[in-house]
């Protein structure tokens, strides 16, 4: 199959290539080493502050993500491989699945800022019109209200694109005649 001077080519090649695939695999434990530090100081700073801890830990995830796939870019490129064409296709990828996606990362985008500023809570009655009820539930795609005998799930993006109502927890509806008087979000 292979004479003797083939092999020996291989197994040069192969001295040749093992202190490069070892630097790359050396950076990627690296870059894996400072995600995981990074997702940590994250947290116990978010803690020391007292951050509500759903947006910290998307945040935290998302920057030890980021740092593996750089570090992965990087090892590649270390190996010798020619990443130019793989960040420019993952540049192209990334804007169309992000145009395809708009509205989940809208969506996804006023999650956290919900998260984050808190605009109203658990237990609140809202009225994003036409319905109100009382909020149940946040998270990163829908906000989720209780009103009389069924759940409604609202698109977080909508509650930043129209007036936002915020009642008291104990405020009469506006079916039953209450005020409904509440300061709009946006």
């Amino acid at each position: 199959m292979w004479d003797s001077a083939t092999w020996q080519a291989f197994l040069n090649e192969l001295l040749l290539f093992l202190p490069r695939l070892l630097t790359g695999l050396v950076v990627l434990v690296a870059f894996w080493i400072v995600g995981a530090g990074v997702d940590r100081l994250v947290r116990r700073l978010a803690a020391a502050h007292h951050l509500d801890p759903d947006p910290t830990y998307f945040l935290a995830r998302a920057a030890k993500v980021g740092l593996l796939l750089i570090g992965l870019v990087t090892a590649l490129g270390t190996v010798g491989l020619d990443v130019t064409a793989l960040v420019t296709s993952l540049g192209l990828t990334g804007l169309a699945v992000g145009l395809a996606m708009k509205d989940i990362i809208s969506n996804a985008v006023s999650g956290v800022l919900l998260l984050l500023y808190k605009p109203f809570r658990h237990g609140d009655r809202i009225a994003v019109a036409p319905h109100e009820g009382q909020v149940i539930e946040i998270n990163l795609r829908y906000t989720v209200l209780k009103a009389d005998d069924r759940k409604v799930y609202i698109p977080n993006a909508t509650l930043f694109t129209n007036v936002v109502t915020v009642m008291k927890k104990d405020a009469p509806t506006a079916q039953e005649g209450g005020p409904g008087t509440g300061a709009p979000l946006l």
